[in-house]
């Protein structure tokens, strides 16, 4: 029989059950923002455990909140004691979760405990390139150059190559490869491709006290190759990190390429010889 009274009493506990997990979540989502906030000042702190940790946390406030609120219904009863059940926990998620759901969860613990990539890393999947800004259960979030969020399931990223150009060293090697003219004068091209890189602001020298003392040079230019039109040649350019090493590849190729023009250096455009038989 239809008993409003106690309706009525079921559903007001059930909607301050509610009330409380999300003022809950909000403050707890508010103060481990703000602990985050103070740790960042620390450069050498990583993020990365106490992010997915947090996600992690308000999860469980609001999978306890819903099972507290499944409590107060009779017919609902036996499935929010199942909630609660630290060994039903896993059955009950499997049951109502799907696959591909469960799988984003273990491979975003997988990537937090082995860490192939931590908070603000620069990486490269699928050929995505950004910034890591976020791992939580389900995805990672990357930021881009264009300041656009690319989204990546995290059993997605479990299953490919990531390239991370900040993992335990910054350092960034840019290679600028020109083909000059075969008549063109090879050791001032060098020379010249030598020059522009040492003096560029954003070059480092990444020699070891060894490598002075036997006087190794500061940068290696050298010819790599007798194209079919060129002579092609590269210069090896150190940078502090990718952000810099992309700025002085771009800043050296437009020097390099200023420098030839007033040297005579010639840059081909492919040619071809034919030869014709009588």
């Amino acid at each position: 029989m239809f008993d409003f009274a106690k309706d009525f009493r079921i559903g007001i506990i059930i909607s301050i059950i509610a009330l409380t997990t999300i003022i809950l979540g909000a403050v707890t989502d508010k103060v481990l923002r703000y602990f985050l906030y103070r740790k960042l000042s620390n450069k050498e702190y990583d993020a990365t455990g106490f992010k997915f940790l947090k996600h992690l946390i308000i999860t469980v406030i609001y999978i306890l909140g819903f099972a507290f609120a499944l409590i107060q219904i009779p017919e609902f009863r036996i499935i929010g004691h199942s909630f609660l059940a630290g060994a039903g926990v896993i059955s009950i998620v499997a049951g109502l979760a799907s696959q591909q759901a469960l799988s984003n969860i273990v491979s975003g613990i997988f990537l937090v405990i082995f860490k192939p990539f931590r908070i603000n890393d620069k990486i490269t999947i699928n050929n995505f390139v950004g910034t890591v800004e976020d791992i939580n259960l389900r995805q990672v979030v990357l930021k881009d150059a264009e300041n656009n969020r690319i989204i990546i399931p995290n059993s997605v990223i479990s299953a490919q190559i990531i390239v991370n150009t900040n993992m335990h060293d910054t350092k960034c090697c840019k290679i600028i490869e020109i083909g000059i003219g075969y008549e063109s004068n090879v050791e001032e091209a060098l020379e010249i491709m030598k020059e522009e890189v040492a003096k560029h602001p954003l070059f480092i020298d990444t020699r070891t006290a060894e490598d002075k003392k036997q006087k190794k040079q500061l940068v290696t230019a050298r010819v790599v190759a007798l194209a079919d039109s060129s002579v092609t040649l590269k210069v090896w350019a150190w940078s502090k990190n990718s952000t810099d090493g992309f700025v002085m590849y771009c800043d050296l190729l437009q020097s390099i390429k200023k420098r030839f023009d007033e040297a005579n250096i010639d840059i081909p455009y492919p040619q071809r010889v034919i030869t014709i038989k009588k």
